[in-house]
């Protein structure tokens, strides 16, 4: 499940007797578990600010409670606290917090999410834009929605095209096409105007 080491072990300790609160402990959770952005909270919490529903994980002097949805996501986590000459260095290495790719045989919708969210969006992000998938049909034409700096972007065809339908069309089997489902005309804060690409 999740290895804490001796040395986080001891650091969390101290830190909690610093503390000198009855039941206080340390909460682990993931924070956008499954996308790019995935990342791990740890902040100390007391009973009372659990929810109930966490995994409780019995160390020496204190309790490591795991956020139920987290749980998944940080199955194999690793925990350490490196001591160096300019004082100390936690670590928390948690190989599947951003999700696991699919397998060849998910569906044709599983393979197009995840490919969307984490490899186009992290760069569409670049440019404070970002795609949404709205439909993938039975012939594999996915259906997308540009949003932020892409919704009116003079550059959003291009993008398209040269970007995401390449992508697609290279990285996951059965996608036949992309088509644009944005009203780009509506963008609010295009990250180049449709005027200037013309």
């Amino acid at each position: 499940m999740i290895q804490i080491s001796e040395s986080a072990q001891t650091h969390f300790r101290k830190l909690i007797e610093r503390e000198s609160l009855p039941g206080l402990g340390v909460k682990l959770s993931a924070v956008h578990p499954g996308t790019a952005k995935a990342d791990v909270r740890l902040e100390f919490a007391e009973p009372a600010d659990l929810g109930g529903d966490e995994w409780a994980v019995d160390c020496e002097g204190f309790t490591l409670w795991l956020d139920a949805g987290s749980v998944k996501f940080l199955d194999g986590a690793e925990i350490d606290y490196e001591t160096q000459a300019t004082g100390g260095q936690l670590q928390i290495r948690a190989p599947k917090i951003k999700g696991q790719a699919p397998t060849d045989g998910a569906s044709l919708v599983e393979r197009v999410q995840w490919i969307v969210e984490h490899e186009i969006n992290p760069q569409l992000a670049m440019h404070r834009g970002n795609v949404a998938v709205q439909e993938v049909t039975a012939e594999g034409v996915v259906v997308l929605r540009f949003g932020g700096g892409c919704h009116g972007c003079g550059m959003a065809d291009v993008t398209l095209k040269q970007g995401i339908e390449k992508t697609l069309l290279e990285k996951v089997p059965g996608v036949t096409a992309v088509r644009d489902a944005t009203d780009h005309d509506s963008g609010a804060a295009p990250y180049i105007s449709r005027e200037s690409a013309t």
